[in-house]
Formats: C-alpha cells, structure tokens, sequence
C-alpha cells in the first residue's frame, strides 16, 4: 500500500460535497492517490449536523473505517465539517485512529496538515478556530478537468441564528468572499469546459452583507460598506462569456431584495428554478423558529418572482413538528405548499441539536404524531412532483449532460406523443423546431433549466456526450424524472 493514499466519506449539503472535492484536488496535486476504503491510508470524513443523531453516525463510520483498516497499521482517519466542529478534540479521545479534525474554516489547512500527519506518524491536529476572515483556499490546486456543472463557494457562515439551527454555531458568523475571487474562479472553470454554475453559501443571497464584504470593499478602493451586492455579483457571474447557466443555493427569505427577483427576469442564463426555504406555513410556528419572515412576506415573494419569471419552478424544505406545533399550524403548512406549488420539497421531522434555542423549547410533539404529519405532507407532495412532471410532457427544452445513464439504451419512439404540438417552450433556451432523436443509440442523463432530471437516448459518438446540451422534446414523465428524445 503507498503510504500516499485516501479515501473520502461525505455527508450532508452541497457545500461539504464541494469542499470534499476542493480537498481530493488539493491531496491529489500534493502527489495522492485515491484508494477505495480499505485500502487507503488516510480516511476522511466530512461530517453534517442537520439531520438527527449525526453524531452516532461519524462513530458509525469510524468504526466502520477501522474494521475495513485493521490490516493497515499505519492508516489513520480525519473528521471534517460540522460534527467535527462540535464535537472537536473529543475524537481524539474516544478514537485512536483520528488524528485530524478541521471545521469550516479549517479546511483551507487541511491538505498541508494531512501531509505532516503522514510524515509524523504520532501527531495530531485540530483545526477548529474560527477566522474573522474568508478562509480563501489555494486556487492553484484548481486544475485539471472540471464537470459540467460546477460549483463555487462565495461566503460561508451564517448570522441569522434561527432557533433550530447549529450553523452558526459550526460554520460560524458570515463571511463574504471577495467578489473579485468568485468572478475569476468562475471564469477558470468556464474557460475549462464548464457550462453551469451554482453559487453556494449557507445563506446565499445575504452575500454583501457582513463586515468582511465591507473590507473586501475598502481594500478594492471603495468607499468603506459599499461592498458588492448578491444582485451585483448575480450580473457580473451571468456576464461571463460560455456560461450557459447560473444557479445559486440556498438563499433566506429574509434576505431576498428586488434586484435578485428581478435577475430572474433580466439575465438569460440564470435558470428558472429556485430552492425558497419556508420551514412553516404557520405565521406563529415561524414566529418560534426565528425566521423573521411572514407568510405575507413570504406569498409576496412568491408573487413577485412568478411575475418576474412566470415560468419559474421553485422548491423547499419544510420541518414537521417543531416545538408547540398543534394541528392548526400543520394545516397551514399544508395550506402554504397548496398556494405555492412547490415543485419539489425536502421535509424532516423536528429534532433537537444541542445548543439551540428550540431544544430548551417546551411542547415538544411524539414522535409517531410527527411521523404521521411528515408522511401526510410527503403524500401530497409525491402526488404534486408527478403531476408537475407530467406537466411538461411535450416541452421543447435544452439539457444539459452530465454522464451516462443506468436506463437503458431503449429505442424512442417514432414521434413524440401529440401533446408536443402544443409547442411549448421550457425556458429562454427552448426550440420550437426539432424531430424524434435515432432509434438506436447510448442513454444520457442531463438535467434541464429547472434542474429536473432527464434521461434521452443518443447516437454513439467517439468522444460522448458528457458536457454537450442538446435540444430535448420530453416525451415522458417518471416519478422522479423525465424522458425526452433529441430534436435536430
């Protein structure tokens, strides 16, 4: 076994998948190799508070990790993200193998303490401290291929200390990074083959907001605060020449100002799909929950974004039984997701994380009596996603391909059932004109400008498809997923 090999576990929101990636780049251009577990020597975790009992999960996977290292005395294990954050230097206490933990902003340092460890065999490291600063990250280790879809961090942190929620307690207070930064990481990745971009942050769209935007400010030559906007930042991304799509994730309500709705109505590339976080329909349980929104706040958004985009497809997440929820209040939760339409919706029951304000709450609802709301909720929702995939049986739209599918080549139809006629378009990148795709070809998966998944048949050709959209007419809707044939 070389003494240079990892293997990465990565839990929980698209933040930590891109940092684990950010952090196999920076291992691999210091002379690592990836190995499958078992066979590498350092193991690393990176780890998520949100869902209930994440703690006795990591214990699950370093146990797990050193069950499938027990032949290889020399390997070690490294905890990263939010549990490791909580629960810190008590790792090194309780397991052996794990000589590392880093949280938020401690990634940055990672890959240079990972190679010491591997040259110091009794050391062991903590990376635990917050940074008043953005913990801007080696651009230099950027390099090489990139997917089609690609994502970059823009701030991290949060201030917004909602009443359930560990974040600020492990990502710590919101820090932008300079916009100058993202425009050019950016650009890189455009230059290098990517088509889409997702913007990332714990709170998105308060980007600009903080004190560090306002020294990126100052030392820019600007006037101190007149640090760049969300919206700002939206137009100088989208302006970059060979970026066909723009995304961001996860904005607060809160925080969302007319300029960014607007955006959706203005640039041509950011996509119309948008994850609008609600967490209850009941003004009372938000209240509670220290979201420092309304439901007329949030139903005026809502408003003004369709009006922006009419055709704009939005999602959410949704906590069932927070503390003193009674029936009432679930039914207007029901009754929100009903008004708004939600296209999709990602919803949990309420659990306590150690710290919060909501876990000192009292009311606290029976498990089964949660469950029972969360699996009518659930019911709706499933019913909804269907017919909104059905919806869009016949939409000419344009998607864009990440990988082979696991469908099956099957041939399409002759034609595209009747209801295509109605030549609709599904978005500003829609074509009226096309035919059905060949009978005989590979199965490709893509996503389309809402981000739902489409699977199309196409002719082989020697250098695939990956990276390449194509014009799709959508012939069938699945649960979860639609199937499309390739116009010309």
């Amino acid at each position: 076994m070389s003494d240079r090999t990892f293997h990465i576990l990565t839990f929980g929101c698209q933040m930590n998948v891109n940092d684990s990636d950010w952090l196999a780049r920076a291992l691999v251009a210091r002379g690592f190799t990836e190995a499958p577990l078992g066979k590498a020597r350092v193991n690393i975790v990176n780890t998520c508070s949100v869902r209930e009992k994440p703690e006795q999960k990591v214990y699950s996977v370093l146990g797990r990790i050193r069950q499938a290292t027990r032949k290889l005395p020399d390997a070690f294990a490294v905890v990263g993200g939010c549990v490791a954050q909580q629960i810190g230097a008590g790792f090194f206490t309780r397991f052996p193998q794990v000589r590392l933990v880093f949280g938020g902003d401690g990634s940055a340092m990672a890959p240079q303490a990972i190679e010491r460890l591997c040259a110091e065999p009794g050391l062991r490291v903590s990376l635990l401290d917050f940074s008043e600063e953005y913990p801007e990250r080696d651009a230099q280790l950027d390099s090489g291929p990139v997917p089609p879809s690609a994502f970059v961090n823009i701030m991290q942190g949060c201030d917004n200390f909602c009443a359930y929620c560990i974040v600020p307690y492990t990502r710590g207070r919101q820090k932008s990074r300079a916009a100058d930064a993202v425009v050019r990481e950016c650009a890189e990745l455009v230059d290098r083959g990517a088509k889409e971009i997702t913007l990332l942050g714990q709170n998105v769209n308060s980007y600009g907001q903080d004190a560090e935007a306002a020294r990126h400010a100052t030392v820019a030559g600007g006037a101190d605060g007149d640090a760049v906007t969300f919206a700002g930042l939206l137009h100088r991304v989208a302006a970059l020449p060979g970026l066909a799509r723009l995304r961001f994730v996860t904005p607060h309500p809160k925080d969302i100002a007319p300029e960014v709705i607007d955006a959706f109505g203005t640039l041509d590339n950011l996509c119309p799909r948008l994850h609008l976080p609600l967490q209850s329909g009941s003004d009372r349980i938000l209240k509670a929950m220290g979201r420092k929104y309304d439901m007329a706040r949030y139903m005026d958004i809502v408003h003004r974004l369709k009006a922006a985009r009419p055709d704009i497809q939005l999602s959410t997440d949704i906590i069932v039984g927070f503390p003193g929820e009674t029936e009432q209040d679930f039914e207007d939760t029901l009754a929100a997701m009903r008004a708004v339409g939600f296209a999709t919706s990602f919803s949990f029951c309420y659990s306590d994380r150690p710290g919060t304000r909501a876990a000192m709450l009292p009311g606290k609802l029976e498990a089964a009596e949660k469950a029972a709301r969360l699996a009518r909720l659930q019911e709706w929702q499933n019913d909804y996603t269907e017919q909104c995939l059905r919806n869009m049986v016949g939409l000419h739209t344009m998607v864009l391909l990440d990988g082979m599918s696991k469908k099956p080549g099957i041939s399409p139809p002759e034609s595209p059932p009747d209801v295509c006629d109605a030549g609709r378009d599904a978005g500003r990148d829609g074509r009226q004109d096309g035919s059905p795709a060949p009978r005989h070809g590979e199965s490709w998966q893509g996503r389309d400008p809402y981000g739902q998944p489409v699977n199309v048949v196409l002719p082989p050709r020697p250098e695939g498809w990956r990276g390449r959209i194509v014009p799709v007419t959508i012939v069938e809707a699945k649960k979860h997923s639609l199937r499309g044939v390739m116009r010309a």
